[in-house]
Protein backbone atom coordinates (compact mmCIF):
# COMPACT_ATOMS: atom_id res chain seq x y z
CA UNK A 1 0.00 0.00 0.00
CA UNK A 2 1.71 3.59 -1.12
CA UNK A 3 0.68 7.12 0.38
CA UNK A 4 0.00 8.26 3.29
CA UNK A 5 -2.43 6.20 5.06
CA UNK A 6 -5.85 7.34 6.70
CA UNK A 7 -6.57 6.64 9.99
CA UNK A 8 -9.45 7.16 11.90
CA UNK A 9 -11.33 7.13 15.24
CA UNK A 10 -14.88 7.15 16.99
CA UNK A 11 -17.24 6.01 19.43
CA UNK A 12 -20.61 6.52 20.57
CA UNK A 13 -22.38 5.38 23.86
CA UNK A 14 -25.81 4.15 22.65
CA UNK A 15 -27.69 0.57 22.88
CA UNK A 16 -26.79 -2.20 20.82
CA UNK A 17 -29.23 -5.46 20.72
CA UNK A 18 -28.07 -7.00 17.96
CA UNK A 19 -24.05 -7.68 18.63
CA UNK A 20 -23.67 -10.56 16.65
CA UNK A 21 -25.59 -9.15 13.14
CA UNK A 22 -23.03 -6.16 13.47
CA UNK A 23 -19.79 -8.10 14.02
CA UNK A 24 -20.45 -10.29 10.95
CA UNK A 25 -21.55 -7.36 9.00
CA UNK A 26 -18.34 -5.23 9.94
CA UNK A 27 -15.91 -7.79 9.63
CA UNK A 28 -17.47 -8.27 5.98
CA UNK A 29 -17.49 -4.57 5.27
CA UNK A 30 -13.81 -3.81 6.56
CA UNK A 31 -12.48 -7.29 4.55
CA UNK A 32 -14.03 -5.64 1.59
CA UNK A 33 -12.72 -1.95 1.71
CA UNK A 34 -9.21 -3.73 2.61
CA UNK A 35 -8.98 -1.70 6.08
CA UNK A 36 -7.14 -2.30 9.20
CA UNK A 37 -7.59 -2.07 13.38
CA UNK A 38 -10.13 -2.95 15.58
CA UNK A 39 -14.07 -2.26 16.33
CA UNK A 40 -15.39 -2.84 19.70
CA UNK A 41 -19.36 -3.79 19.81
CA UNK A 42 -21.19 -3.58 23.72
CA UNK A 43 -24.03 -3.95 24.53
CA UNK A 44 -23.56 0.05 25.58
CA UNK A 45 -22.34 1.29 22.01
CA UNK A 46 -19.01 1.30 19.73
CA UNK A 47 -15.73 2.31 19.40
CA UNK A 48 -13.79 2.03 15.94
CA UNK A 49 -9.88 2.65 15.27
CA UNK A 50 -9.61 2.02 11.79
CA UNK A 51 -6.66 2.98 9.13
CA UNK A 52 -6.22 2.20 5.15
CA UNK A 53 -7.37 4.06 1.68
CA UNK A 54 -9.28 7.35 2.56
CA UNK A 55 -12.23 6.52 0.13
CA UNK A 56 -12.09 2.98 1.74
CA UNK A 57 -12.76 4.87 5.07
CA UNK A 58 -15.08 7.53 3.12
CA UNK A 59 -16.98 3.72 2.57
CA UNK A 60 -17.41 2.56 5.80
CA UNK A 61 -18.52 6.37 7.29
CA UNK A 62 -21.18 6.45 4.70
CA UNK A 63 -21.96 2.83 5.93
CA UNK A 64 -22.21 3.86 9.60
CA UNK A 65 -24.54 6.88 8.37
CA UNK A 66 -26.95 4.38 7.01
CA UNK A 67 -27.40 3.30 10.47
CA UNK A 68 -29.54 5.88 12.87
CA UNK A 69 -27.96 4.81 15.55
CA UNK A 70 -24.38 5.62 13.77
CA UNK A 71 -25.12 9.18 12.53
CA UNK A 72 -23.20 12.19 13.26
CA UNK A 73 -20.59 10.23 15.14
CA UNK A 74 -17.51 12.59 15.64
CA UNK A 75 -14.54 10.90 13.46
CA UNK A 76 -10.79 11.88 14.51
CA UNK A 77 -8.36 11.81 11.36
CA UNK A 78 -5.00 11.49 11.14
CA UNK A 79 -2.02 10.35 8.82
CA UNK A 80 0.83 8.45 8.67
CA UNK A 81 3.44 7.21 6.01
CA UNK A 82 2.41 3.56 7.22
CA UNK A 83 -0.54 0.96 8.50
CA UNK A 84 -0.37 1.55 12.17
CA UNK A 85 -2.36 -1.98 12.45
CA UNK A 86 -1.42 -5.42 11.62
CA UNK A 87 -5.30 -6.78 11.14
CA UNK A 88 -8.68 -6.25 11.38
CA UNK A 89 -10.57 -7.51 14.60
CA UNK A 90 -14.27 -7.18 15.32
CA UNK A 91 -14.51 -7.65 18.95
CA UNK A 92 -17.52 -8.10 21.40
CA UNK A 93 -16.99 -7.31 24.70
CA UNK A 94 -19.09 -6.27 28.20
CA UNK A 95 -18.10 -2.19 27.68
CA UNK A 96 -16.45 -0.63 24.85
CA UNK A 97 -14.09 0.91 27.50
CA UNK A 98 -14.04 -1.09 30.52
CA UNK A 99 -14.82 -0.34 34.21
CA UNK A 100 -16.32 -2.90 35.48
CA UNK A 101 -19.91 -1.28 36.50
CA UNK A 102 -22.57 -2.18 34.25
CA UNK A 103 -25.12 -0.36 35.87
CA UNK A 104 -23.37 2.87 34.83
CA UNK A 105 -25.16 4.09 31.25
CA UNK A 106 -23.49 6.93 29.86
CA UNK A 107 -25.83 6.68 26.84
CA UNK A 108 -28.60 7.96 29.54
CA UNK A 109 -26.84 10.93 31.59
CA UNK A 110 -23.06 12.03 31.46
CA UNK A 111 -21.71 15.41 32.50
CA UNK A 112 -22.43 18.68 30.14
CA UNK A 113 -19.25 18.89 27.25
CA UNK A 114 -16.83 22.15 27.15
CA UNK A 115 -15.68 22.76 23.84
CA UNK A 116 -12.13 23.41 23.21
CA UNK A 117 -11.70 26.83 23.23
CA UNK A 118 -13.95 27.61 25.89
CA UNK A 119 -11.84 25.22 28.32
CA UNK A 120 -8.19 27.10 26.65
CA UNK A 121 -10.10 30.42 27.46
CA UNK A 122 -10.77 29.17 30.84
CA UNK A 123 -7.08 28.22 31.62
CA UNK A 124 -6.18 31.91 29.80
CA UNK A 125 -8.08 33.52 32.03
CA UNK A 126 -7.39 31.40 35.12
CA UNK A 127 -10.51 30.23 36.32
CA UNK A 128 -10.72 28.15 39.43
CA UNK A 129 -11.27 24.89 37.70
CA UNK A 130 -10.22 21.70 38.68
CA UNK A 131 -8.35 19.50 35.37
CA UNK A 132 -8.49 16.37 36.07
CA UNK A 133 -7.03 13.33 34.17
CA UNK A 134 -8.81 10.18 33.75
CA UNK A 135 -6.20 8.39 32.12
CA UNK A 136 -3.53 5.95 33.07
CA UNK A 137 -0.25 6.67 35.16
CA UNK A 138 2.24 5.69 31.90
CA UNK A 139 -0.07 8.16 29.51
CA UNK A 140 0.50 11.01 31.69
CA UNK A 141 4.27 10.52 32.04
CA UNK A 142 4.54 11.39 28.28
CA UNK A 143 2.30 14.74 28.85
CA UNK A 144 -0.62 15.78 30.41
CA UNK A 145 -2.38 19.18 31.24
CA UNK A 146 -0.68 22.12 33.28
CA UNK A 147 -1.70 21.56 36.90
CA UNK A 148 -3.67 18.71 36.20
CA UNK A 149 -4.52 16.27 39.11
CA UNK A 150 -3.35 12.63 38.57
CA UNK A 151 -5.28 10.12 40.18
CA UNK A 152 -2.22 7.69 39.58
CA UNK A 153 -4.02 5.07 38.48
CA UNK A 154 -2.86 1.71 36.15
CA UNK A 155 -5.90 1.32 34.31
CA UNK A 156 -9.18 2.50 34.26
CA UNK A 157 -10.73 0.07 35.96
CA UNK A 158 -9.15 1.71 39.13
CA UNK A 159 -11.16 5.37 38.63
CA UNK A 160 -13.95 4.43 40.66
CA UNK A 161 -11.70 3.78 43.72
CA UNK A 162 -9.65 6.57 42.83
CA UNK A 163 -11.77 9.43 42.91
CA UNK A 164 -13.16 8.30 46.58
CA UNK A 165 -9.65 9.52 47.77
CA UNK A 166 -10.51 13.40 46.48
CA UNK A 167 -11.41 15.96 48.65
CA UNK A 168 -15.01 16.10 49.58
CA UNK A 169 -15.31 19.89 48.99
CA UNK A 170 -14.49 18.91 45.12
CA UNK A 171 -18.54 17.66 44.52
CA UNK A 172 -19.41 21.34 44.92
CA UNK A 173 -16.39 22.86 42.76
CA UNK A 174 -16.48 22.85 39.40
CA UNK A 175 -14.65 20.43 37.28
CA UNK A 176 -13.00 19.57 33.86
CA UNK A 177 -11.92 15.86 33.11
CA UNK A 178 -9.97 14.70 29.62
CA UNK A 179 -8.90 11.82 28.35
CA UNK A 180 -7.65 10.90 25.03
CA UNK A 181 -10.76 11.27 21.95
CA UNK A 182 -13.41 11.46 24.73
CA UNK A 183 -14.63 8.12 25.77
CA UNK A 184 -13.26 7.63 28.99
CA UNK A 185 -13.81 10.53 30.79
CA UNK A 186 -17.96 10.66 29.10
CA UNK A 187 -18.29 7.38 30.75
CA UNK A 188 -15.97 9.11 33.76
CA UNK A 189 -18.29 11.74 34.08
CA UNK A 190 -20.95 9.58 34.21
CA UNK A 191 -19.47 7.85 37.28
CA UNK A 192 -18.24 10.96 38.93
CA UNK A 193 -22.09 12.31 39.12
CA UNK A 194 -22.79 9.10 40.38
CA UNK A 195 -20.93 9.32 43.01
CA UNK A 196 -22.16 12.90 44.16
CA UNK A 197 -19.60 15.28 42.00
CA UNK A 198 -22.28 17.66 40.84
CA UNK A 199 -20.22 20.00 38.62
CA UNK A 200 -18.50 17.95 36.10
CA UNK A 201 -17.23 19.07 32.16
CA UNK A 202 -15.71 16.59 29.86
CA UNK A 203 -13.26 18.03 26.99
CA UNK A 204 -15.24 17.47 24.12
CA UNK A 205 -13.11 15.18 21.84
CA UNK A 206 -10.53 14.78 24.24
CA UNK A 207 -6.58 15.77 23.84
CA UNK A 208 -6.61 15.13 20.86
CA UNK A 209 -9.89 17.46 19.40
CA UNK A 210 -7.89 20.05 21.54
CA UNK A 211 -4.95 19.53 19.67
CA UNK A 212 -6.75 20.02 16.39
CA UNK A 213 -8.57 23.06 17.19
CA UNK A 214 -6.46 24.88 19.64
CA UNK A 215 -2.96 23.33 19.88
CA UNK A 216 -0.86 23.39 22.42
CA UNK A 217 -1.16 25.83 24.94
CA UNK A 218 -1.41 24.87 28.26
CA UNK A 219 -0.43 21.38 27.81
CA UNK A 220 3.13 19.93 28.35
CA UNK A 221 4.54 17.29 26.83
CA UNK A 222 3.06 14.79 24.14
CA UNK A 223 0.28 12.43 23.79
CA UNK A 224 0.53 8.99 24.48
CA UNK A 225 -1.57 7.28 21.54
CA UNK A 226 -3.00 3.03 21.46
CA UNK A 227 -1.50 2.25 17.95
CA UNK A 228 2.04 2.01 16.33
CA UNK A 229 2.39 5.97 16.05
CA UNK A 230 3.24 5.52 20.53
CA UNK A 231 2.32 9.64 21.05
CA UNK A 232 1.71 12.55 19.10
CA UNK A 233 2.65 16.25 19.57
CA UNK A 234 0.21 18.95 19.78
CA UNK A 235 0.51 19.12 15.87
CA UNK A 236 -0.58 15.58 15.52
CA UNK A 237 2.73 14.44 14.31
CA UNK A 238 4.46 11.20 15.37
CA UNK A 239 7.28 11.91 17.90
CA UNK A 240 10.23 10.12 19.43
CA UNK A 241 8.30 7.98 22.10
CA UNK A 242 8.77 4.23 21.66
CA UNK A 243 7.23 1.30 23.74
CA UNK A 244 9.65 -1.24 25.71
CA UNK A 245 8.87 -4.50 24.35
CA UNK A 246 9.09 -5.80 27.53
CA UNK A 247 6.72 -3.93 29.42
CA UNK A 248 5.04 -2.04 27.32
CA UNK A 249 6.11 1.28 29.50
CA UNK A 250 6.78 4.14 27.36
CA UNK A 251 10.15 5.72 26.46
CA UNK A 252 11.07 9.26 26.39
CA UNK A 253 14.31 10.30 24.21
CA UNK A 254 16.66 10.77 27.29
CA UNK A 255 15.16 7.26 28.69
CA UNK A 256 15.94 5.53 25.59
CA UNK A 257 19.23 6.79 26.35
CA UNK A 258 19.44 4.83 29.89
CA UNK A 259 21.89 1.83 30.15
CA UNK A 260 18.85 0.04 31.52
CA UNK A 261 17.17 0.06 28.25
CA UNK A 262 17.84 -2.79 25.67
CA UNK A 263 15.13 -3.24 23.24
CA UNK A 264 13.53 -6.37 23.29
CA UNK A 265 14.78 -7.06 27.09
CA UNK A 266 13.89 -4.58 29.54
CA UNK A 267 13.63 -0.54 30.48
CA UNK A 268 14.37 1.51 33.22
CA UNK A 269 10.64 0.60 34.14
CA UNK A 270 11.58 -2.92 34.59
CA UNK A 271 14.68 -3.55 34.96
CA UNK A 272 14.23 -4.63 38.61
CA UNK A 273 10.81 -6.02 37.79
CA UNK A 274 10.65 -9.57 38.47
CA UNK A 275 7.46 -10.73 36.97
CA UNK A 276 6.39 -7.98 34.36
CA UNK A 277 3.09 -7.19 33.94
CA UNK A 278 2.51 -5.79 30.16
CA UNK A 279 0.51 -2.68 29.99
CA UNK A 280 -2.88 -3.57 28.56
CA UNK A 281 -5.01 -1.46 26.35
CA UNK A 282 -7.67 -0.18 28.89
Amino acid sequence: MSGPITNIAGYRFVDLDDRDRLQSVFRSLCADLGLKGTILLAPEGINFFLAGPAASLDGFTRFLEDDERFQGIPVKTSFTQYQPFNRMNVRKKTEIISVGLDHIRPADATGAEIEPKAFKAMLDQGEPVHVLDTRNDYELRVGTFENAIDLNIRTFRAFPEAIKRLPEAMKDEPIVMFCTGGIRCEKASAIMMEAGFRNVKQLKGGILGYFEEVGGDHWDGDCFVFDQRVAVNPALDETEVVVCFACREPLSKDEQASSDYVVGVSCPYCIDRVNVVPISDE
